[in-house]
């Protein structure tokens, strides 16, 4: 008896030896300081490439991955927000919120090709769609999205859309989906009509923001900002699960190799969901990171994982104009983790 109860207390001893020395699957492995002051919102790798585009206030900066060197800055992208890569035509197209605009550029050299006014306030999020070789441009305030012809720049439609549209995604087939903020719904946009095909509720997740897909087994991943992933059937339109992930979350990447979904949260973290199956997920665990880095990129060349953030300062009180005052940036602390 004896024997057997030292045996027993050995196991458990290893079992928590064991516990307290394994680390995290994921870390920050590097920072860079990309220069600049102001704002930032999404990013995207051009993974042919290995470069990295960030939106930063009044610019979009060009990073290279691999040695995280600022290769080049693209300006007079006033309030960008987002960035998209059109490989298949060399192109580049880049939403500016402060005067309602997209960007194209040359995706080799990244000169500047043209400027195209949108037909809304405040373009956000964008999307290229292969497809149908069309630009789709998420109009904040005006609740609508712009489509714009990816080789002629022309706009050729606007799409009302019933909220105000964030993230946006394709399956490359000929359906577009985006999540609507102040509705808790997403809309299904056939891209060769371009009309609205559906509007699915995502109840109970609330204020959805980022967004992507499982194309293989048909899933949305929709993140929102009451500390859940809404897992939604993209057949049908119901809602799958729900998983808790953390707080202030405005985007989420999708590994379709190693079936983990990543939730970059505001709040300094990225919660690691592990696909169990098309209906079964859990959270694996959650990373440290820095507070504001709440948008992210995946390498899917790489598995590698990039975010922006910077230092923060002190919070001016609020006023009639600005009932809720974001905190000051510290000048020069803009960052982009690498998280691998």
């Amino acid at each position: 008896m004896k024997k057997l109860i030292f045996l027993v207390a050995a196991v458990i001893s290893t079992t928590n030896v064991f516990s307290q020395i394994v680390t995290s699957e994921y870390k920050i492995s590097k920072r860079w300081n990309t220069g600049g002051d102001g704002g930032w919102d999404y990013l995207i790798v051009d993974e042919p490439t290995q470069r990295l585009f960030v939106s930063h206030g009044t610019v979009t900066q060009v990073v290279d991955i691999k040695s995280g060197t600022l290769l080049s800055t693209i300006a007079d992208t006033k309030g960008v927000h987002g960035i998209a890569i059109a490989n298949d035509l060399n192109r580049g197209f880049i939403s500016n919120g402060k005067d309602t605009s997209v960007t194209v550029f040359n995706l080799k050299t990244l000169e500047v090709i043209t400027k195209t006014k949108v037909t809304g306030v405040n373009p956000d999020a964008i999307l290229y769609d292969e497809f149908s070789h069309k630009v789709f441009v998420y109009n904040g305030r005006t609740n609508n999205a712009t489509v714009i012809d990816a080789n002629t720049f022309k706009v050729v439609e606007t799409i009302k859309l019933e909220g105000k549209p964030e993230f946006s995604v394709t399956d490359g087939r000929g359906k577009i989906y985006v999540n609507i903020e102040d509705k808790n719904s997403i809309t299904l946009i056939n891209a060769t009509t371009l009309k609205v095909e559906k509007n699915w509720s995502i109840a109970p997740g609330e204020e959805p923001t980022g967004l992507a897909l499982d194309n293989k087994n048909h899933r949305l991943f929709s993140v929102c900002g009451n500390k859940i992933m809404v897992v939604v059937n993209v057949e049908d339109g119901k809602v799958v699960t729900t998983v808790p992930i953390g707080d202030g979350c405005d985007g989420v990447a999708f590994d379709e190799v190693k079936k983990r979904i990543f939730s970059s949260n505001g709040e300094g973290t990225i919660t690691v969901i592990k696909q169990e199956s098309e209906n079964i997920y859990s959270v694996l665990e959650t990373v440290a990171t820095q507070k504001g880095a709440r948008t992210i990129a995946l390498d899917k060349t790489t598995h590698q994982l990039f975010l922006p953030t910077a230092e923060y300062g002190e919070t001016p009180a609020a006023t009639k104009e600005n009932t809720r005052p974001r905190p000051s940036i510290k000048p020069n602390s803009f960052v982009v983790l690498q998280v691998e």
